[in-house]
């Protein structure tokens, strides 16, 4: 089930609205077949792991990170698939919390003889699955915010002086980061700002992400890298209520789209805007935005995972900080994430905290 985890992880990033699966086929103490999720969610890992396995399948063990889909989508269920394998046993990790699943594959398996365990490393797939996991039960995607700053928080100089607070190594870090999301998002400042094309590079990736602006007002120019690119790589324009027509007709014409999305005292309603994005499918949404949009986020308890990148430079109190106001009257009202892991990239550091 370790080996399946490892394969399954393989597809994050690349299988929404699907989840990243991952199946080992064992018969007599050797692998047979092994598959994960394919990009765009098909064909799914255990189809994958049968073709590799052939007739070898027959009276094998079949590992999956995930209960088996037990209905008719755009392929026939994989519950169906191994039992037309033959196989004599499924080892589970979860039960898959999709209404059209939930249970019915384990029970398909059990009803045609062949043995089924459940609840292998149930821990480890559901962190990895967090994302698929929380669009189906909550309608939200997983949020992981990005931020990089000085040892002593800041962005950018007092003249807004930014590039490089790190070195190559964690900036690599963030494309293997874009890589396993299924979209990148910022906020209308950074958009103006940089002009970003929030791709990933140098990665060898299979997709690229979707890219997605918070613009209530529409404010990004459609002549931008995201506008001039967008019929070759997914935008997203998350907009409000009281954006100009001319503008969305000239980010129509580009090949984005648009989300329009209510607002609450002039400002987008986040959790509003991330319920859309989750309706679409998006399992797990990287944000790069700025200080203000990273603050939001926090306050508006949709930050799951903090990815923080620490440059080895002092800046001092005149430079941008990395998180805007949260408002605090207490110490104790702060958000104290818990530390998952942590690595060295060069003369930075990053961690990985759950908030």
């Amino acid at each position: 089930m370790a080996h399946a985890l490892r394969l399954a992880a393989r597809g994050l990033g690349n299988t929404w609205p699907n989840p990243a699966v991952g199946c080992v086929i064992v018969k007599h103490g050797l692998i047979t077949g092994r598959g994960w999720t394919q990009p765009g969610g098909r064909p799914h890992a255990e189809v994958r792991a049968l073709e590799q396995a052939r007739t070898q399948a027959e009276g094998a063990t079949a590992y999956v990170t995930l209960e088996p889909c037990a209905h008719h989508g755009h392929t026939p269920p994989c519950a169906e698939a191994l039992i037309k394998a033959r196989v004599a046993r499924v080892v589970t990790a979860l039960t898959d919390p999709d209404q059209r699943v939930s249970g019915k594959g384990h029970a398909m398996l059990r009803a045609a003889g062949i043995a089924v365990t459940e609840g292998v490393l149930t821990a480890e797939a559901t962190s990895l699955n967090a994302g698929f996991l929380k669009r189906v039960t909550k309608g939200l995607p997983f949020v992981t915010l990005k931020l990089a700053a000085s040892l002593d928080g800041r962005t950018a100089t007092a003249t807004g002086e930014s590039r490089w607070i790190t070195g190559p190594e964690a900036r690599r870090k963030v494309h293997a980061l874009r890589m396993s999301h299924d979209a990148v998002m910022v906020g209308s400042g950074t958009a103006l700002a940089d002009d970003p094309d929030l791709t990933i590079r140098d990665m060898g990736a299979q997709r690229q992400p979707v890219r997605i602006v918070l613009d209530r007002l529409l404010k990004h120019s459609p002549a931008s890298r995201l506008g001039r690119t967008a019929r070759e790589t997914p935008v997203w324009l998350v907009h409000g209520l009281q954006a100009p027509e001319d503008a969305r007709k000239a980010w129509e014409t580009t090949g984005a789209t648009l989300i329009e999305t209510p607002e609450i005292n002039g400002h987008l309603d986040l959790t509003a805007a991330l319920q859309a994005l989750a309706a679409k499918g998006l399992t797990r949404i990287l944000s790069e935005g700025g200080s203000t949009i990273a603050a939001a986020l926090v306050k508006a308890r949709l930050v799951d995972e903090l990815a923080m990148f620490s440059g080895g430079v002092l800046i001092g109190a005149d430079g941008h900080p990395a998180l805007g106001s949260l408002a605090l009257a207490a110490l104790g009202d702060a958000p104290r994430p818990r530390l998952l892991a942590s690595q060295a990239l060069g003369v930075d550091t990053f961690g990985s905290w759950l908030l």
